[in-house]
């Protein structure tokens, strides 16, 4: 078995806020570990800067020296590997590719991202570094069709590009939905492309025609504006708060239908929670959204909130349509886009590089 040292710069898995990142990176931890090999959290060092500031860069670039030097000195002597999650322009890895290189053991990234546009503006630094960084991986495993073209056209020398599909930490399906309850949406109330895509859901709302209803499961700064956008609709839109991972399984099992639109959307771990539950869902057809989906019709971005509606207005008429689709999702993420799947990839490409058999 193998001891892997595991670094995420841009937010530790161990941090309080919850967010999409830190749930991949507990995931993939989950994932690495599953075979019984040792998985340390290596550093709590957060890189990042949000603004393009030059100051903060400097700054953080001098604490992870540091950091870097601590980890050379007193990294666990047996580790066998370094494993950096989300290296990209405004969180590069600038520990990862110094620290392996003197310790002597491989080092591979999951998720990153090269952004050349980047090399020149505010983060030229940090995006000249994340770079680096991805030119120092054996393997760079990639979640997304569309992370892979950057990947593929930048790749170093005789780097693998490994794909491993996003993935729910669970190892059998979950409970099949009744898909006849009402409709669910499940998204963070922030500021930006989550806003947006309240608004266009809500926009959507206004052409659905029936005795439809919505349940919103999710909480945030931004509730104030969601609950305004979906003022109009009054009791028909119910929102649930925040909520733990049981009771929203049961959103899920209790629902028909799952509509988030997916505004810039990385992929969204949510698509899968649905679909595994055998829920349609409605999303726009967005890159790295529909890496996620069972292929399926969905609505073009350009089709605005009136395409969005319709395909709504579809499902909502058709509860023979929604358990077809919905079992073909939950057939999809059994395949695809479960841990099993997820450690046997990883392990695959890694067990190689450190002498181990696949």
């Amino acid at each position: 078995m193998a001891r892997v040292a595991f670094f995420s710069p841009m937010k530790s898995p161990d941090s309080l806020v919850p967010s999409g990142d830190r749930e991949m990176a507990r995931n993939l931890i989950q994932a690495i570990g599953a075979q019984g090999d040792q998985i340390d959290l290596i550093s709590q060092l957060r890189i990042y800067d949000k603004t393009g500031d030059s100051d903060i860069q400097q700054n953080l670039r001098a604490a992870a020296e540091a950091e870097a030097q601590r980890l050379i000195a007193d990294m666990p002597a047996d580790t066998d590997l370094w494993v950096t999650y989300h290296n990209y322009y405004k969180a590069p890895d600038l520990l990862g590719p110094k620290v392996s290189a003197a310790r002597n053991i491989p080092y591979v990234q999951l998720e990153s991202t090269r952004a050349t546009s980047r090399l020149n503006g505010p983060w030229s630094g940090f995006a000249r570094s994340a770079h680096d960084a991805c030119d120092a991986a054996a393997v760079i495993y990639y979640h997304t069709a569309n992370d892979l073209i950057t990947l593929k056209r930048e790749r170093y020398g005789n780097q693998d590009l490994v794909e491993l599909p996003p993935f729910l930490p669970i190892t059998t399906l979950p409970p099949a939905s009744s898909v006849n309850g009402p409709m669910l949406t499940v998204g963070m109330m922030r500021k930006g492309d989550k806003l947006a895509s309240y608004h266009v859901l809500a926009q959507a709302l206004s052409h659905l025609n029936g005795d439809w209803t919505l349940n919103i499961a999710g909480d945030g700064p931004a509730r104030a504006d969601v609950e305004a956008v979906m003022a109009p609709f009054g009791a028909r839109v119910q929102f649930l708060g925040q909520m733990d991972r049981d009771a929203l399984q049961d959103a899920y099992a209790d629902a028909s239908v799952m509509a988030w639109p997916g505004v810039n959307e990385a992929y969204g771990m949510v698509y899968l929670e649905a679909q595994a539950c055998g829920l349609p869902v409605v999303a726009q057809d967005r890159p790295g959204v529909c890496d996620v989906l069972v292929p399926t019709d969905y609505p073009s971005v350009d089709s605005g909130a009136k395409g969005f509606a319709a395909r709504l207005q579809k499902l909502l008429d058709d509860p023979a349509l929604r358990r077809s689709i919905g079992a073909k999702a939950r057939a999809y993420v059994a395949d695809r886009h479960l841990m099993p799947a997820a450690t046997e990839r990883f392990w695959r490409a890694a067990r190689p590089l450190i002498g181990g058999t696949e």
